[in-house]
């Protein structure tokens, strides 16, 4: 059980355990059932999984003690002092803690941070699903990052069709930024990269391309996500960031760019290579780490984004790159395996956190949690009698990642992608941290 404050009130992170209904709960935490399925978003109240995490607004902050804790630990995890943490609660601060004592958490001030999300509308217009997804996000978004404007080979630009996408941002602050690929028939080319990175008359044409295309829908970021490209195009990478940078500047534009998620400066492979981060980092005005898809639909199962592997990309991140221009990547979704698992065979299929939740429940099984990866996860078996294995994200994973954004004072975080629901990270979000709005006229 886990605790976040909120104004006067605070968000407990709870999770089922057997026997637990929605009415013992509310009763526990002095709440009403309504709440807890409205805050939720639970669609079947009868019928909870064991494991599943729920959200509550409840009035106080409080801590659990577990087996072992001490005032020290306790008051590291909340950056609260043991004397502050003795003081508030009239306990000594050599005191051993029972378990189950409630121990009582000062409020502290939020952070302000940026919250990005990236939006990939589709064919010729923007689906119905996505124009609610951003009207429900964009209130917790610094940038709305429209995936993707694809580059062409003479340097004209394919545009996604953005509908109401322009409106649904400026209704809410929220800056509207343009996400620019080197994207050719669904996959990232490094041909195509070549092409816009060394010929000097397809580069400056495809600068113009931008500019006028961002002047036509008064984007205020441009960002690059660049992948793939060839180790020998590295320098050319840079080189174009520095031009794209003084043309973007000189309109009052912010840039950003993706970045693969590396360990190290001498980490080989082609999706690496061309991303020298210490070089970009004194370029652009911020980055975003790629720190997802670990566990990816054509790999073996495991989760999205283990938070120790997550920490060693962006402890690296830091070594070069100071902590304000650094924006955690995250996923929204997860994944569904079929087992057992083949290389080349069968992708697994991304799940929301609510489908998920929903598999559990329909398959009657308990949802568990993996605590060196930080992330929950469960088994079932389909009617065909097929084994799967589901890994996802839920409040305490996210609540995680908050934490070293917390702990590492990153610019912000930028989710991987809007449409399929959430709504558990987005009351964490807003509950711990103040969502830097900008002016976008």
């Amino acid at each position: 059980m886990l605790a976040i404050t909120k104004g006067a009130l605070t968000i407990q992170i709870y999770v089922v355990k057997r026997g637990d209904t929605l009415n013992d709960i509310a009763m526990r935490f002095k709440t009403t059932v309504n709440e807890i399925i409205r805050t939720n978003e639970i669609e079947t109240p009868n019928q909870l999984v064991i494991g599943q995490t729920i959200v509550i607004p409840i009035r106080g902050q409080f801590y659990e003690v577990k087996q072992n804790d001490t005032l020290y630990q306790i008051g590291r995890r909340f950056q609260i002092s043991v004397e502050e943490l003795a003081r508030v609660n009239r306990i000594r601060p050599e005191a051993i803690l029972p378990i189950c004592f409630l121990l009582y958490i000062p409020q502290r001030p939020k952070r302000n941070i940026n919250s990005n999300a990236y939006i990939e509308p589709r064919g010729n217009q923007v689906s119905e699903n996505l124009k609610l997804a951003a009207r429900e996000a964009s209130p917790y978004l610094t940038h709305l990052d429209v995936f993707s404007f694809q580059a062409q080979r003479d340097g004209t630009l394919r545009e996604p069709p953005l509908d109401q996408l322009p409106e649904i941002a400026a209704q809410n602050r929220t800056v509207l930024t343009m996400v620019v690929t080197n994207l050719e028939n669904e996959k990232f080319s490094d041909e195509l990269g070549r092409i816009l990175l060394t010929n000097q008359s397809v580069k400056t044409a495809f600068l113009n391309e931008i500019v006028r295309v961002a002047k036509k829908y008064q984007f205020k970021e441009i960002h690059f996500d660049f992948e793939y490209l060839r180790p020998a195009d590295k320098d050319a990478y840079i080189q174009f960031l520095r031009e794209a940078t003084a043309r973007f500047h000189q309109e009052g534009w912010t840039i950003s760019v993706a970045l693969a998620p590396k360990t190290s400066s001498l980490q080989k492979g082609k999706w690496y290579e061309a991303h020298d981060y210490e070089a970009i980092g004194k370029i652009v005005d911020h980055v975003v780490l790629m720190t997802y898809e670990w566990g990816y639909s054509g790999g073996p199962p495991q989760a999205v984004s283990p938070i120790g592997p997550v920490r060693q990309v962006i402890e690296y991140a830091l070594t070069v790159i100071p902590a304000n221009k650094i924006v955690m990547g995250q996923n929204l979704y997860g994944y569904d395996w079929t087992l057992p698992f083949v290389q080349g065979g069968p992708i697994a299929k991304a799940v929301s956190p609510q489908q998920a939740i929903a598999l559990a429940r329909e398959h009657n099984v308990s949802i568990l949690y993996d605590e060196t990866a930080q992330a929950p996860h469960f088994r079932y078996t389909d009617a065909n009698n097929n084994e799967h294995e589901v890994w996802f994200e839920d409040a305490r994973s996210i609540q995680a990642k908050f934490n070293l954004i917390k702990e590492l004072k990153l610019n912000g975080i930028a989710y991987w992608k809007l449409g399929l629901s959430f709504p558990q990270n987005w009351l964490l979000l807003s509950d711990q941290f103040n969502i830097e709005k900008r002016t976008t006229s």
